[in-house]
């Protein structure tokens, strides 16, 4: 046994350290597993405490709260002493040499049992328990498991400790002493009752709150509805409130409490009354209502846009608003279809649009909204406007009688089209009237309608008209679905087949004198010349296609066709800017005696154009039609991106108008993308771009505005590799305009992907600035190009008359047009003689022109 103890205590001389580190880890492990429900108890009543909530209930919920906790404090105390074990040490080191390999404490304590009368035999169990002394040395202590997973299989110690965090980050350690207060023989008790108060404006206000302890005593101004908060300390009853601001004052022989909250209805006196109180005399800032008014008079556009702009304020900012159009029967010109008893219809309601960002306490906007397929459209309307606050007050309405404009039509059938739909959505009684009118209007399709499309369209909706109204059978739903078909119908009517492109400039210079007649706005004759601008384009390029296509007389006479078309270019620019001045200046007469000479001009290019050789464009024409294009391209981009941002902050507002623009838009630039198609890099761009660059193909491609804006600057960078004038500096000025398009496109389409709709739109302006600054270099690097080769002309013994006009006069080098020999050239050269001689004597006779051209032109008639 002696030998037994010796060993023994040699190995603790080896462990004695990491053996006591290991015991204290075990009466870790015990005393967090036995007593973590009583310290969980524990953390619950001092969160609660930090947290400040015996001072929000009343004296006896904190009482009981505080038996509920100790009762269960004693009894998770007494559960734990149950629970917990005193490791010994024998179960320390049993746990160290199960840490250690091989066993090292058991082993260097043991003795030989077998072979210890064999000196081979104790000389190896030696060696093995010197070995294992050895392993000693090096033993550490065993780290404790503190885990009290199985013992709390529903984590309940950890929603203590969370709650113990809420009551650190939002309480405060001061607050537990407040407990005292409620307990027989308190500290507050000894020093007094104490109280709190606060002062809470509303929300929208942004005004911050007011701390009642650090306000003297004397006037208070508050905004309407705040909240007053009060909260006692001490003994209950000893302080008491007097109020009369929340319109509802508190009885004196009600029950004292320890907290209040009041909201300020009224001016009036507040006071704490008891030790320490204090008194104010609150005065009440009213909320004043919203106000909005309209902004002057109604514009609309000719495609039935309307604009109408308002101005809204509110001390505290406007919340929303709205716009309700009613008929004004009173003022309703009851004839025709109109004369019948009219079905219901709702008003229309939309929201007004709201500021995106800044200050809404005074603003300006502008409601544009388009009312063209609405039954009420072209009518007198009565429009009320209302604006509201966050607080729920509602302005006083702000009436205008307008006439609820919708898109006009100025062909003669389309508008017909029009007025029978209108009368067919005022009253389904109409319907046999209308039908009757359809079947009279297509009596002679020959003679009214241009084509047969749009003629068997007409008959299906006739047919089905009649046969509802025939049968009975015209529900709501019958009669919408006719009206859209009407509608759709009009339109096509209106804008026509575009594939003739000689038709659709008739057409255009037809409606601009339609409107001329009519006295249209100044907006609406700006919208028609430029659709007459755009067909001109048209025909021009329709024209060189042509011109392509046919290759009549070989590269001569198809480079001085290219000229020619560049010189018609600048003509008619200069001529149509000429009849928009005039218009505008309100000389109609001479605006359409102007476009009349327009009209014979073109119609002389047509001739000419057509007896001529045909000839191919330019490199330079091609890339600034194809940067012409891409800037269109960009526009209707920029003015999806717009939309969308709009919806985002007016959901639903903008839904149908960007629906017709983005169909506006798909029309016109499918128009262009088969328009622009000349040579074989214009056809590969203009096949890019209609993949991915027209800003209303999304549904139908699926494409996202990133995507499109990806492939548009993709299509610049292909433009820019090919753009002519290199070396010269107006040719490097432009390839560096449309580096800088690149950059900004590359960045708004980043902005696109990361869904920053404000900061694309920005990119985009960037990039159409830079896309005008190219065009402008490109065209100053033509002129330098076509000057060159002028004077090289001259140089080879060439006549300067060469270049052409649409009407064969040749320009010379200084840029004079003259008349010699080419204008007599055909066999219409009588023809064309005869009619500008009775030109000139239809002016002569006209007593309106000013006295100065009419000696002119006597002395024209004088002459020849």
């Amino acid at each position: 046994m002696a030998a037994t103890d010796r060993q023994a205590d040699d190995v603790l001389r080896h462990i004695r350290r990491p053996l006591l580190l290991t015991r204290l880890g075990m009466v870790a492990e015990a005393v967090v597993r036995a007593f973590w429900p009583l310290w969980s108890v524990l953390f619950v009543a001092a969160a609660l405490l930090m947290l400040g909530l015996q001072d929000s209930v009343a004296v006896e919920w904190v009482w009981g709260a505080a038996a509920v906790l100790g009762l269960a404090a004693l009894a998770t105390l007494a559960i734990g002493i149950r629970r917990f074990r005193w490791p010994s040490r024998i179960g320390a080191m049993a746990r160290m040499d199960a840490a250690m390999p091989g066993r090292p404490i058991q082993t260097a304590m043991d003795h030989q049992a077998i072979g210890a009368g064999d000196a081979a035999s104790r000389a190896v169990w030696s060696a093995h328990q010197a070995r294992m002394r050895a392993r000693l040395e090096t033993a550490t202590a065993v780290q404790p498991d503190l885990r009290a997973s199985k013992a709390d299989p529903f984590a309940l110690r950890y929603v203590a400790l969370l709650v113990l965090s809420v009551g650190l980050l939002f309480g405060s350690v001061w607050k537990m002493g407040s407990v005292t207060a409620m307990t027989p023989g308190g500290t507050s008790l000894a020093s007094g009752p104490s109280w709190e108060g606060w002062v809470e404006p509303p929300v929208y206000t942004r005004m911050p709150a007011l701390y009642l302890n650090d306000i003297a005593p004397g006037e208070l101004t508050v905004p309407e509805g705040s909240r007053v908060m009060l909260r006692f300390y001490g003994e209950v009853g000893a302080l008491r409130v007097t109020e009369d601001i929340s319109g509802v004052p508190l009885q004196q022989e009600a029950e004292a409490q320890t907290a209040y909250d009041l909201t300020v209805a009224q001016s009036g006196a507040l006071s704490v009354d008891g030790p320490g109180g204090r008194a104010w005399e609150v005065l009440m800032r009213l909320d004043d209502a919203p106000q909005v008014a309209l902004g002057g008079e109604v514009e609309a556009s000719a495609r039935g846009e309307i604009s109408l702009s308002f101005s809204a304020r509110d001390d505290h900012g406007v919340a929303r608003g709205q716009a309700r159009i009613d008929l004004s029967m009173d003022r309703l010109d009851r004839r025709h279809g109109l004369a019948a008893e009219p079905e219901p219809q709702d008003p229309i309601v939309v929201e007004l649009p709201m500021p995106i960002s800044g200050d809404r306490a005074e603003f300006e906007e502008i409601l544009i909204e388009d009312f063209s397929q609405h039954p009420w459209a072209n009518m007198p309307v009565t429009v009320t406007l209302t604006v509201e606050d966050a607080a729920g007050q509602s302005s006083e309405p702000a009436v205008e009688e307008i006439t609820l404009m919708g898109r006009r039509f100025f062909e003669p059938l389309a508008a017909a089209v029009i007025e029978q739909r209108r009368d067919l959505l005022w009253s389904r009684d109409n319907a046999a009237r209308v039908a009757q009118i359809m079947r009279a209007i297509s009596y002679q399709p020959d003679e009214v309608f241009r084509s047969s499309v749009t003629y068997l369209r007409f008959r299906t909706i006739l047919r089905r008209l009649e046969t509802f109204t025939q049968f009975g059978q015209l529900t709501l739903e019958n009669r919408d679905e006719i009206a859209q078909a009407m509608w759709d119908l009009a339109v096509i009517l209106e804008d026509g087949d575009l594939g003739d492109a000689l038709e659709r400039l008739r057409r255009a210079q037809e409606r601009l004198s339609e409107a001329m007649r009519n006295g249209a706005t100044d907006q609406e004759i700006a919208e028609l010349m430029q659709e007459l601008r755009d067909a001109t384009d048209d025909y021009m390029r329709q024209l060189s296609r042509q011109a392509q296509e046919q290759g009549e007389d070989g590269d001569q006479s198809a480079q001085q066709q290219g000229e020619t078309m560049q010189m018609s270019q600048d003509d008619l620019q200069r001529m149509m800017d000429r009849i928009q001045e005039l218009m505008e200046q309100g000389r109609m007469a001479e605006a359409q005696q102007a476009l009349d000479e327009l009209r014979r001009m073109m119609e002389n290019m047509r001739v000419t154009q057509g007896e001529g050789g045909q000839g191919q464009q330019s490199p330079g024409e091609q890339a600034m039609e194809g940067l012409a294009d891409t800037l269109r391209e960009q526009q209707g981009l920029s003015d999806q991106a717009f939309r969308d941002l709009q919806d985002r902050f007016n959901p639903g507002q903008q839904g149908q108008q960007g629906q017709q623009g983005q169909q506006g838009q798909q029309g016109q630039q499918g128009q262009q993308g088969q328009q622009g198609q000349q040579g074989q890099q214009g056809q590969q761009g203009q096949g890019q771009r209609g993949q991915g660059g027209q800003p209303g193909d999304s549904d139908d491609l699926g494409q996202s505005l990133a995507n499109r804006q990806g492939a548009l600057r993709q299509e610049v960078e292909r433009q820019r590799g090919n753009l002519p004038g290199a070396g010269t500096e107006a040719g490097e000025a432009a390839r560096e305009a449309l580096d800088r398009a690149e950059d900004a496109m590359d960045g708004a389409e980043q902005a696109l992907r990361g869904d920053d709709l404000a900061e694309a739109i920005d990119r985009q302006a960037e990039a159409m600035d830079a896309l005008r600054d190219g065009m402008r270099s490109l065209g100053e690097a033509m002129a330098q190009e076509q000057q060159n080769q002028g004077q090289q002309g001259m140089a080879d013994g060439q006549q300067p008359g060469e270049r052409q006009d649409p009407l064969g006069r040749n320009a010379g080098t200084n840029g004079q047009i003259g008349s010699e020999d080419s204008i007599l050239q055909g066999e219409d050269v009588y023809r064309r003689a005869r009619e500008l001689l009775d030109e000139i004597r239809r002016r002569t006779g006209d007593g309106e022109r000013p006295d100065a051209e009419i000696e002119y032109l006597e002395r024209l008639l004088e002459r020849f």
